[in-house]
């Protein structure tokens, strides 16, 4: 149950967000353009990481470089 202390663990990179303009969901209220984030998981779809809510949240690598 790798997902339950995702916030404890280690970052394995920084990845700065390039945009939030999503086609299907609402990112922009939990990512800001420009803003750095540690990544703490990586799938090939979608980076893992600590967004402006405090929470660990999954998002596609499409809006980060």
């Amino acid at each position: 149950m790798i997902h339950q202390d995702w916030v404890n663990r280690e970052t394995i990179k920084t990845v700065k967000c390039i945009h939030t303009n999503a086609k299907k969901y609402m990112v922009n209220r939990a990512l800001t353009t420009g803003k750095s984030y540690n990544v703490k998981n990586e799938t090939e779809e979608f980076y893992f990481v600590i967004d402006n809510t405090g929470k660990i949240g999954g998002y596609y690598k499409e809006y980060f470089a």
